[in-house]
């Protein structure tokens, strides 16, 4: 009697990034805000992988692509919980917890529209808080406008 296959075996990439322990729900959310669709690069994705850390997690891999600072800062805000892993010539050379930051500059749009920076040329830039039911929100620096995390719009 043959044993039976219980895991399914992707191949690894040689040069490129893995965004690895994405919440599940977030997997479609961070390829969005990628643009991983439009990509010409290799991308490898699954989501409601099993995983000890998180119960149920996404992964991404992507072929030939490395992240700027602004697209990690965009990746943390949706995926605070995931490792980005750098691979250079199938070895890995970083590996990092993104973790949410304190503030972002610039990649958030404030949704109130009489905000200064909806109606100058003025940078966003907002602050990380926890409203009083523990959820993570953005607060406008210029008009405390404040959204959650899951209604934010890039720039």
């Amino acid at each position: 009697m043959s044993k039976k296959r219980t895991e399914l075996i992707v191949s690894a990439i040689s040069n490129g990034t893995v965004i690895d322990h994405i919440q599940s729900d977030n997997t479609f959310r961070v390829f969005k805000i990628l643009d991983l669709e439009s990509s010409e690069n290799q991308v490898y994705f699954g989501t409601n992988l099993e995983s000890k850390k998180l119960g149920k997690k996404g992964i991404i891999k992507i072929s030939g692509k490395y992240f700027k600072p602004e697209e990690i800062r965009k990746i943390a805000l949706v995926a605070p919980d995931a490792t980005l892993i750098e691979i250079k010539d199938y070895d890995v050379v970083k590996k990092q917890q993104i973790g949410l930051p304190k503030e972002v500059d610039n990649i958030v749009k404030c949704m109130n529209p009489r905000c200064i920076t909806n109606n100058q040329n003025v940078a966003t830039r907002f602050r990380i808080i926890k409203d009083h039911h523990g959820r993570t929100k953005l607060a406008c620096h210029f008009c405390e406008k404040t959204v959650a995390i899951e209604e934010i719009e890039f720039v």
